[in-house]
Order: structure tokens, then C-alpha cells, then sequence
């Protein structure tokens, strides 16, 4: 039996709306209630089908499909922030995710099965304002961040115990936890709002809010940016 093609989203409000597609048609099966201030993002894993959302209450939940029930159950994450939660990403894996913040750093969350819970060890420095983009590399162990310090970072987010030892990449070869890998400003000081890796992760690309687009590329130390007429 396939499937239907499902869609997770946040109708401006402190829930998230599942819409499963019926031909030509939406319909909402599900409405997930935990967070009370505005959801300011979603990711779901295709893979283990789990949904993490995070949210201006400082929260963020792991909502895991009971599939005698059709309930959506929620765990809480220990994110141990004191601003509003701002971006959430799986990574490739789906054994952990990163979460953004305005408490000046990146939650990286993974699952501690003797507690059963999910556990967080935050990345500080040298991040100095709010994170308003999270992005994970394809080796699952370095996370690109970037926000309202106009600058995109390529940080190690290893956690011993749950990652293995990545092969030698263009970004570094022994990469402890929150070792920086990369940094770079955007070309006129804007925030910067969304960025990704390359397939193969040898290079990040990063769009800012002074209407511009850069691809660094650590391997040949070329940084290029392209302006654009359209804001951000």
C-alpha cells in the first residue's frame, strides 16, 4: 500500500497542521497541540517518520507516530535555552537535530536511551547574536549555522557516543565538539537568513539579507558572492 504524500505545517499559531493529499485534494488528519507561543519551525525525518518542532516558548517537541492509535505523541526536549527557539533540522542520520536560538547558540539534541529522553549540548562561541538558520553537512557531524551577526559558521557538532569518526573532509580532520571549522561574513553585514551544504559537502552556500548569495569553498579557499536586485 503506498502511502499518500503528507505535509507538515505552522498556520501562524502555536500548533502544526498534517495535511495528507486524496487526489486532487488536502485533508487534515492531524492536529499537533503542545507548544504554547507562535511554531517557528518544522522538520520531519522521512526516514523514522518523526516530526521535530520548535517554537517561541523556548520548546521544542520529537513527535513520534503511534501507529495503533493514529496519535502523534510528544516528547519534550531539554534544550536549556532562555530565548525563543528559532530553527530546527535533522540530520542525515535522524539520530540527531540541531535547534537555533536567540540565546546566542545552536542546541545539538540527541537521545539519551538509558533516560529515555532527549538531551542537548549547546554551541556558544564564538556565536554572538541569534541563530536564524541551521544546516546540517552530509557527514552528520558538522552543522552549518548562520544568523543576525551577519556571519555563516561551519561548526563541529560530533557527540561522543553517538557519532562515528567522520573521514577527513575539505572542512578539517579532527573535529571535537564545537570546533569551528569555517567562518564567513556577509559581503555588506546582512543577516544571514537561509544556507546548505553541496552534495558532497565541500562547499556552503549562504543567502543574507543585503541581497546576496555566497559559496565558500575551503578546498581552493575561493569565496565567491553574487548580488541580487531582490531583498533578502
Amino acid at each position: 500500500m503506498i502511502e499518500p504524500v503528507k505535509v507538515a505545517l505552522c498556520p501562524n499559531s502555536n500548533e502544526v497542521h498534517i495535511y495528507a493529499r486524496n487526489g486532487t485534494q488536502w485533508t487534515q488528519t492531524h492536529v499537533l497541540k503542545e507548544h504554547y507561543l507562535l511554531v517557528t519551525s518544522i522538520d520531519w525525518a522521512p526516514q523514522t517518520n518523526r516530526i521535530v518542532s520548535c517554537s517561541q516558548d523556548k520548546n521544542a517537541y520529537v513527535w513520534t507516530l503511534d501507529t495503533a492509535t493514529s496519535v502523534w505523541k510528544p516528547a519534550l526536549v531539554h534544550l536549556r535555552i532562555q530565548r525563543a527557539a528559532t530553527h530546527a533540522r535533522w540530520s542525515p542520520l535522524e539520530n540527531k537535530f540541531a535547534v537555533g536560538s536567540g540565546d546566542k547558540c545552536v542546541a545539538i539534541c540527541y537521545f539519551d536511551e538509558e533516560n529515555n529522553w532527549w538531551l542537548s549540548k549547546h554551541i556558544k562561541k564564538p556565536i554572538a547574536s541569534t541563530v536564524l538558520c541551521v544546516e546540517w553537512h552530509p557527514n552528520n557531524v558538522l552543522v552549518a549555522c548562520g544568523g543576525t551577526d551577519m556571519k555563516a559558521r561551519v561548526i563541529s557538532a560530533f557527540i561522543k557516543g553517538v557519532d562515528q569518526k567522520p573521514p577527513p573532509t575539505a572542512w578539517g580532520e579532527r573535529l571535537p565538539f564545537n570546533t569551528l571549522c569555517g567562518e564567513f561574513e556577509s559581503p555588506s553585514s546582512g543577516w544571514v537568513h537561509s544556507l546548505g551544504f553541496s552534495p558532497d559537502g565541500e562547499s556552503l552556500a549562504f543567502a543574507s539579507h543585503d541581497s546576496s548569495i555566497t559559496v565558500a569553498s575551503p578546498a581552493s579557499g575561493e569565496v565567491i558572492s553574487v548580488r541580487s536586485p531582490n531583498l533578502p
